[in-house]
């Protein structure tokens, strides 16, 4: 059997199993793995490095609308070629159905900013935020069965979130049809009130943000979503979790025999809420829902990525420019934390953080590394075994990793749209030096191979992990 790429002397990483195998490839596909392979047009050394499943960052939003005046800093072109330098194959960003429009309408726009434009592949979740019957009773279920299979639901943000009720309507609807609901939780109601005194105070800088998002509204919204999905008797996702207390309420549910899958993020095991007291304005960098806690808040998502709180580590990749007036410095966010636009950039710095310190400081083996990075998305939302592993028929989606090559991260050295990174300086050791979509290579070093168009869109299938 001849191959298109031999990839010798590496060491494959599973979510399962370490060993030292040939990997072969074919048409796009991982068609061979033994002690030595022979015959290919391309040779792939890897001696020296980790051959693991290419990241899948499930939790990314790309080119979605802001409000009036602000633009996302990173479109598809931008974000997945960002993706792909971080060692990410495949990313699942958000579509937004806006108020008053059908999700067919949002999904055909959405669509159609990311045709031609993607590094990796891609595949959407929908955001929810207008469930009326015909969305609930007719869209929906045509859509899952059109491989659309995951949808969000806010409970903060005024124009996103979804009362109790339509939570249920949503949940219930779900149910029937096989989708999976991602849901973020915080108390609108709480965070508004917060909101409100702090502006009475005349307390407007950036660092206000976290004081107006305390964990106690998050901590409340997560035993409300769980309880809400425990009535439906549906699954559900918790995303971004910041703190011990929303892991409790995780922990609780699964013990009540709740379908529950939990989520955390970079900024919750490296940052805090002090960054957001920073020197004039710089706090708006570091402005995300839900803030960063504290120290111990990080040690307690440290924990819940090893003990399996957490099945997922995502970025929430949501960048907007720093020192731009459709950005985070737009002229009502100068004055006052409340319009600064919520999101920080990391979909390239994701893996690099979970590698290096996770794994390169122990607190994580390689194999849950890639369960956390890649495996456990591809099985939650319906990619698996296509995507998420190396094993023979799946897709040739691999990253090869040096465990030993140190990086400074710097905003200089990133691929994204946006003007900083909020990992500015830290030093990591561990860094994905090949990435390769479907058997053809993205990136080599720091030079890019591919071109524009090589990635995807991805129908999926109903999720089987519960």
């Amino acid at each position: 059997m001849s191959f298109d790429t031999i990839i010798r002397n590496g060491t494959v990483v599973t979510a399962s199993d370490t060993f030292r195998c040939d990997v072969g490839i074919r048409n796009g596909r991982i068609t061979a793995m033994a002690d030595t392979l022979d015959d290919a047009l391309e040779i792939i050394d890897a001696s020296g490095l980790y051959v693991m499943p290419g990241g899948i960052d499930s939790h990314v939003h790309l080119a979605q609308p802001s409000g009036d005046g602000i633009v996302m800093a990173d479109d598809f072109a931008s974000g997945t070629l960002s993706a792909a330098f971080g060692g990410n194959t495949t990313v699942m960003p958000f579509c937004l159905q806006e108020k008053g429009s059908t999700l067919r309408e949002a999904l055909k726009a959405y669509h159609a900013k990311a045709e031609g434009e993607c590094f990796v592949d891609i595949s959407f979740h929908i955001i929810v935020t207008d469930p009326t019957g015909h969305v609930l009773g007719q869209e929906l279920p045509a859509l899952v069965a059109d491989g659309y299979t995951s949808i969000k639901v806010f409970m903060t943000y005024e124009n996103l979130r979804l009362r109790d009720d339509e939570i249920l309507s949503t949940l219930d609807s779900a149910r029937t049809s096989g989708a999976l609901v991602m849901v973020h939780c915080e108390n609108e109601d709480a965070i508004r009130f917060l909101i409100g005194r702090h502006e009475a105070n005349g307390e407007l800088a950036p660092k206000y943000h976290a004081t107006s998002r305390p964990v106690a509204a998050e901590r409340e919204a997560t035993h409300r979503a769980l309880s809400l999905a425990e009535i439906v008797d549906t699954s559900i996702v918790i995303v971004h979790v910041s703190n011990r207390e929303a892991m409790e309420e995780i922990a609780r549910a699964r013990a009540r025999g709740g379908k529950v899958a939990g989520e955390t993020c970079p900024q919750y095991l490296m940052l805090t809420a002090n960054d957001l007291d920073a020197t004039e304005l710089e706090g708006a960098k570091f402005v995300c829902s839900p803030p960063p806690r504290d120290e111990k808040s990080q040690i307690a998502c440290w924990e819940g990525l090893q003990n399996g709180t957490f099945d997922l580590f995502s970025s929430d990749h949501c960048p907007f420019r720093y020192d731009d007036d459709q950005g985070k410095l737009n002229e009502k966010g100068k004055r006052n934390f409340r319009w600064i636009p919520n999101g920080i950039p990391g979909v390239e710095t994701r893996l690099p953080i979970l590698f290096s310190e996770g794994v390169g400081k122990g607190r994580i083996d390689l194999n849950r590394f890639v369960a956390l990075s890649s495996t456990n998305h591809a099985k939650l939302y319906g990619l698996y075994p296509r995507k998420g592993t190396i094993a023979i028929g799946s897709d040739a989606d691999i990253a090869l990793w040096d465990p030993m090559k140190s990086v400074v991260i710097s905003n200089d050295i990133l691929h994204h749209g946006a003007d900083y990174t909020p990992y500015e300086g830290l030093e990591v050791t561990g860094w994905p030096v090949r990435v390769i979509v479907r058997g053809k290579t993205v990136t080599d070093g720091d030079a890019l191979v591919a071109t524009k168009g090589l990635g995807n869109y991805l129908a999926r299938t109903r999720s089987t992990s519960f």
